[in-house]
């Protein structure tokens, strides 16, 4: 049933944009009809966590508690959401908290709710009530249950928690723009080989696809062919390499947050091939117009993705027996590990053991 204390809970938080974490006190509200009280036992470290700890982006609320991989078990449910979940539930909270869910807003009434305008962020928002909202680098938190996920049996919830952003990421555009029609055959390219990449190349695998790795060097090369199962490597930066491999692809997930040339990206695409973004650069990219006439390609983009794609996409990777590579650590390696991630020294996701070494 429902409480009518506030709770409180115990995180790591960053006060200022030098992005020093420390552990902090704070409340999260009772848990009301609607809602969900889950015990977090892992969190996803994800990179825009460490965009918003350093205010990268200019719109962060200080003291913030980033996470939005959030994976543990239910320990309080609402009058409204018994019979939805229970005690003890393996469930998961990805990248939002919240949004209008009106009959009249497009992006909800679609199961879109990534897309509402009124959405409320995991962290780093604020809720219905005013509140700040907290993320998962803490040992609890308290959730409307439509934005809680169930965890199927078979994926482990250390290694699944990054899914609920990075597998999303990839999953949503792969579905919208027909990645998962007919899959059989066809051939995907991989731009980037991160936290987002790798999980591409295990999707395009798990759904019959040949799958190309496209990266700057070839240190991965090895990783993505053994670990991941990709079928063949290209170096960008090898234009002799590219250019043998033009017009081999059906389809491009591009997980580069950098600025990068995208013609000869386009130039490997095939008649009708399309390229999708689901990496942000912080510029403008140059876009060659010509290639996208000579053969009829499209280029998209893609933003996490709505709740109940969210929970298709768990499902499929319980399916599939699809889990993120991670490196598992401690909640006081935190700041060292905002740092290796700074500079891509991770494969491919960090996840905090809360439950182990928040005390």
């Amino acid at each position: 049933m429902a409480d009518k204390v506030a709770q409180q809970a115990l995180g790591w938080a960053a006060r200022d944009s030098s992005a020093v974490f420390s552990p902090y006190q704070f409340f999260h509200r009772a848990n009301g009809p609607e809602d969900v009280t889950i015990k977090i036992l892992f969190c996803g470290v994800c990179h825009t966590d460490l965009h918003f700890s350093r205010n990268d982006w200019g719109n962060t609320t200080y003291p913030i508690v980033p996470g939005h991989e959030i994976a543990g078990t239910v320990t309080a449910v609402g009058s409204k959401s018994e019979g939805l979940f229970k005690v003890g539930d393996r469930v998961g909270v990805g990248c939002l908290v919240g949004a209008c869910n009106s009959h009249t807003c497009e992006a909800c009434s679609e199961d879109l709710q990534n897309y509402c305008e009124k959405l409320i962020l995991t962290y780093n928002g604020v809720y219905h009530d005013g509140a700040p909202t907290y993320g998962g680098y803490s040992n609890m938190i308290v959730v409307n249950y439509r934005y809680v996920m169930r965890f199927p049996e078979k994926l482990p919830l250390d290694a699944g928690a990054p899914l609920l952003c990075a597998g999303i990421t990839v999953y949503s555009p792969m579905k919208y723009y027909g990645m998962m029609e007919a899959p059989e055959g066809k051939h995907l390219g991989v731009v980037g080989l991160g936290g987002l990449g790798h999980v591409a190349v295990k999707f395009g695998k798990a759904l019959g696809m040949k799958v190309t790795v496209i990266s700057t060097s070839s240190h991965k090369e090895r990783e993505a062919k053994e670990l991941l199962g990709a079928d063949h490597f290209l170096i960008s930066k090898d234009h002799q390499q590219m250019q043998e491999s033009e017009k081999s692809l059906n389809y491009i997930i591009n997980t580069v947050s950098a600025v990068h040339p995208i013609d000869p990206l386009l130039n490997l695409l095939k008649i009708n091939g399309k390229m999708v973004f689901v990496g942000a650069p912080d510029k403008p990219l140059q876009l060659p117009v010509m290639p996208l006439l000579q053969g009829r390609k499209m280029i998209g983009g893609s933003l996490i993705g709505g709740l109940k794609e969210t929970q298709e996409m768990l499902d499929f990777c319980g399916e599939h027996n699809i889990t993120c590579e991670i490196e598992k650590i401690p909640i006081d390696y935190i700041n060292t590990a905002m740092k290796r991630l700074l500079s891509s020294d991770v494969k491919y996701r960090f996840v905090i053991d809360i439950a182990g070494t928040l005390k």
